[in-house]
């Protein structure tokens, strides 16, 4: 799998999991009716790396983001958001984006990374258990999951260095 930068270009090829799974609203507290404007601009905002996973084939079957969580003094406490298309569930593209990302994390000077809302029954909080990442703490029914009901919202952490 070819873990790159991602370009312009490569948006129209993302969008269609990214409203996939933002419009299931089971993973991100971002708006389900979020417009394909507003998603490109939030998600590949110039503020951000972004990158793309490609499959052999070429095909985008994922993408990661990172940027810093705060300003000023504490702006070496890195964020991230991920992305992995549905059908690729299970294949190890999350892992492979979330170790790239903490690897692009410590080159660019980032001593640290948080989560801010991370669902709690999101399958994902496993995934960043097994990298390290502690739940500092959890925002308990903060989330309307449309299967689980109210559920809580972890704050998670790794240090970097």
């Amino acid at each position: 799998m070819l873990i790159r930068e991602a370009a312009a270009e490569d948006w129209p090829r993302i969008w269609p999991f990214w409203h996939r799974i933002v419009a299931a609203a089971e993973t991100y507290a971002w708006d389900p009716d979020t417009s394909e404007e507003a998603a490109r601009a939030l998600w590949m905002s110039p503020a951000k790396r972004v990158y793309v996973a490609e499959d052999p084939t070429g095909a985008v079957v994922g993408s990661a983001y990172l940027t810093p969580n705060y300003g000023g003094p504490a702006a070496g406490v890195a964020n991230a958001g991920f992305m992995v298309d549905p059908d690729r569930a299970g294949q190890g593209v999350g892992r492979a984006l979330a170790e790239h990302i903490l690897t692009e994390a410590r080159a660019h000077g980032y001593h640290a990374m948080v989560f801010n809302a991370v669902v709690e029954t999101n399958p994902a909080v496993a995934l960043w258990k097994s990298l390290g990442f502690t739940v500092l703490g959890t925002v308990p029914k903060a989330y309307d999951h449309p299967r689980h009901g109210r559920v809580g919202l972890h704050i998670m952490y790794k240090a970097l260095d």
